[in-house]
């Protein structure tokens, strides 16, 4: 089938989901159901989009398709910040119940911190890209047990509020913060631009990519830190989803079948979509908010990760 016949179906099945989830049980009260379903949409495309276009990116540097961005440690230091606020200035505090100034504060150091492991990893022109991974290996586990330890300490009242942020959740979105982040989003996608014409490249290797003429190390060190400012722009507006980007990347490649990133970027987010929207259908209509979409998205991803990897031995 023709590359962009299957990004037209997975567009259309994208809108039938959307159509369904703002129509269901409507009953009338179209007032005060569409806005509130049209912003847990809203959201669903920029957190969906964002992590999809990143892992897609990410794995091509990288040449591996099992690794995702959440190996930089990023979702491990979210909880680590979430756990620390609690910690050290309680849960009544504003920088917790104030859900704006939250996430300037969560992006804010995240992004920080992805600079850091930048200026860290770049600054000696021999530094490598598994580097970079070994460090965020650690650098996640160090935050991980950290915040372990502090959540061990905490009252069990105040844990409870931790214990909120570690799932993501689309239930209660506030329209100031989604908008602050498709701001965010489309600020970064128009530094992207320029660097995604070497993407098809960039995915012959290194080797190959500099016999081609692009200049690796400027466009891979550019690509990663627009992957954190994404990562961590998704993340602090509606918490970690680990498995997410493995899950729609890997589908991706499978439906897809080209290396043409202008295809794989469109189909990844509408794959996102589709597994965000038809999640959260089944958490309201099916479970009933027993679960949360964060639980339903990981366990698939963990299953096809496992997939995967008995796949790659095989």
């Amino acid at each position: 089938m023709n590359l962009k016949w299957k990004v037209f179906i997975l567009a259309v099945l994208s809108l039938v989901l959307i159509g369904i989830y703002m129509l269901t049980n409507a009953g009338g009260n179209w007032d005060y159901i569409m806005p509130r379903r049209g912003m847990k949409i809203l959201a669903m495309v920029i957190t969906g989009g964002t992590i999809a276009v990143s892992t897609v990116i990410f794995q091509t540097i990288t040449n591996n398709r099992i690794l995702t961005p959440s190996i930089l440690g990023l979702d491990s230091l979210y909880m680590l910040i979430q756990t620390s606020l609690v910690f050290i200035i309680g849960s009544g505090s504003v920088m917790i119940m104030n859900r704006n100034v939250n996430f300037m504060i969560t992006v804010a150091v995240m992004v920080v911190f992805s600079g850091l492991l930048y200026k860290l990893l770049f600054k000696r022109e021999e530094s490598n890209i598994y580097f970079l991974l070994l460090l965020g290996l650690i650098f996640g586990t160090f935050f991980s047990s950290i915040s372990t330890f502090m959540q061990v300490l905490l009252d069990p009242n105040e844990f409870l509020r931790v214990q909120d942020k570690m799932f993501a959740s689309f239930n209660n979105i506030h329209t100031d913060l989604v908008w602050i982040g498709l701001i965010a989003i489309a600020l970064g996608v128009i530094w992207m631009l320029p660097y995604l014409k070497y993407l098809d490249v960039v995915a012959l290797g290194k080797d190959q990519a500099v016999n081609l003429g692009v200049d690796y190390d400027r466009v891979v060190k550019h690509l990663f830190l627009i992957i954190a400012v994404f990562i961590s722009i998704a993340t602090a507006l509606v918490g970690p989803i680990t498995f997410l980007g493995l899950l729609v990347a890997n589908v991706t490649y499978e439906v897809m079948k080209t290396y043409r990133h202008s295809y794989l970027f469109a189909a990844s987010i509408f794959i996102s979509i589709i597994a965000l929207v038809g999640g959260q259908l089944l958490v309201e209509r099916v479970f009933t908010f027993a679960t949360t979409l964060s639980v339903i998205v990981n366990f698939v991803g963990g299953v096809y990760f496992l997939y995967l990897l008995l796949r790659e031995r095989s």
